[in-house]
C-alpha cells in the first residue's frame, strides 16, 4: 500500500462518498478495495480510482462491501446463553425491555433476539422491544424482509439448533429460511451510524460484537461512548470475544462475564457521561 493513489481512493470516498475511512484498519480497506479491483478488473490503485470517481453504480457497490456484513444467527452459541440470562433478569424487573443491536448487518443477530425470547419461558417476549441498526441500506433491506438464502458452505440449521425447535419461527423451503411475520413484526430496523451519528437513549441492552476488530484503536473509544450514552443506568453491552474494552472506558463499565465480553453499565459514570456529551454539542 505504498502507492498514493490508495491514499487518494480513500480520501475520495470519505469526502465524497461520506464512509469515514479513517476509522478503520488499513489493511481491512484494503481487502475490500482489492476485491472490488479484481471484480471490476482493474490492476491497480490509480486505475480503479479512476474507474471509481466515473462511475455511480461502482460507488454504491464499493460502499456495500465496505460495509461490515459478517453475521449468523446465534454466532457463539455459548455467548447467546449468556445473553438468555441477561434478558431472563430484565425481563423480570422491568416491565419494557429495549434492545439494541447495533451494527446488526442483514439482521440475524436481532432476529436471534427476537427468537430467543419467544422460545424462553422465563423470558418475556412481551415486554422486549427490538431495534436493529446498520449503515448499509441494501443490508437492511434484507433484514426488513427477513428472507434468507443458505450459502452451499454454511448450514443455517445448524446455527438455528441453539433453539430446542427453530421452526416455530422460521420456515424452510429448500435452501431458504423466513422468518416468520411474528418475529419479524418484533423487531424494527433503521439505519444508523455508530461514527457519526448521535447516541441512541433508553437502551437496557446493547449488542455490538465484531465491529470494533476492525476499527482503529483512536475511534473504538468514541463509538463505546455513544454505545455508553444510550444505555440505561446499569444497562447491559455484549460485544466480541475478540474485543475490549479501552482502558479510558473501563470506569464506565464492570465486568459480567469476562468470557463472554458482558459488560453492565456503571450508574456513577451517567453524569459525567452526560455532562461531556452536552460539552461536546455546545
Amino acid at each position: 500500500m505504498t502507492d498514493g493513489s490508495f491514499d487518494e481512493l480513500l480520501a475520495f470516498v470519505e469526502d465524497e462518498l461520506a464512509f469515514a475511512t479513517s476509522h478503520y484498519n488499513d489493511s481491512y480497506l484494503d481487502r475490500r478495495i482489492s476485491s472490488r479491483m479484481r471484480r471490476t478488473q482493474n490492476e491497480t490503485y490509480a486505475a480503479y480510482f479512476d474507474y471509481l470517481r466515473a462511475d455511480a453504480d461502482e460507488q454504491t457497490a464499493l460502499l456495500e462491501a465496505m460495509s461490515i456484513n459478517v453475521t449468523g444467527f446465534f454466532r457463539n452459541p455459548e455467548v447467546w446463553t449468556g445473553i438468555r440470562e441477561v434478558l431472563r433478569s430484565l425481563t423480570a424487573t422491568n416491565e419494557t425491555v429495549r434492545v439494541w443491536s447495533a451494527a446488526c448487518a442483514d439482521g440475524r443477530e436481532p432476529y436471534s433476539v427476537a427468537m430467543l425470547a419467544h422460545d424462553d419461558p422465563d423470558i418475556d417476549e412481551s415486554a422486549v422491544q427490538i431495534l436493529g441498526t446498520d449503515i448499509s441500506e441494501p443490508a437492511l433491506e434484507t433484514a426488513r424482509g427477513g428472507v434468507y438464502e443458505e450459502p452451499r458452505t454454511v448450514d443455517l440449521t445448524d446455527q438455528l439448533e441453539f433453539l430446542d425447535d427453530y421452526t416455530a419461527y422460521v420456515e424452510r423451503d429448500g435452501r431458504t429460511y423466513r422468518i416468520k411475520r411474528h418475529i419479524v413484526r418484533s423487531v424494527a430496523f433503521e439505519r444508523h451510524d455508530l461514527i457519526n451519528d448521535e447516541p441512541k437513549t433508553g437502551f437496557d441492552l446493547v449488542i455490538c460484537r465484531n465491529l470494533f476488530i476492525y476499527i482503529d484503536n483512536e475511534y473504538k473509544q468514541p463509538m463505546l461512548r455513544t454505545i455508553a450514552r444510550s444505555l440505561r443506568q446499569c444497562g447491559f453491552l455484549v460485544i466480541g470475544k475478540a474485543e475490549t474494552i479501552p482502558p479510558a472506558l473501563k470506569s464506565a463499565f464492570t465486568v459480567r462475564d469476562t468470557h463472554l465480553r458482558i459488560y453492565r453499565r456503571e450508574a456513577k459514570e451517567t453524569n459525567s457521561l452526560t455532562r461531556e456529551q452536552s460539552g461536546s454539542n455546545s
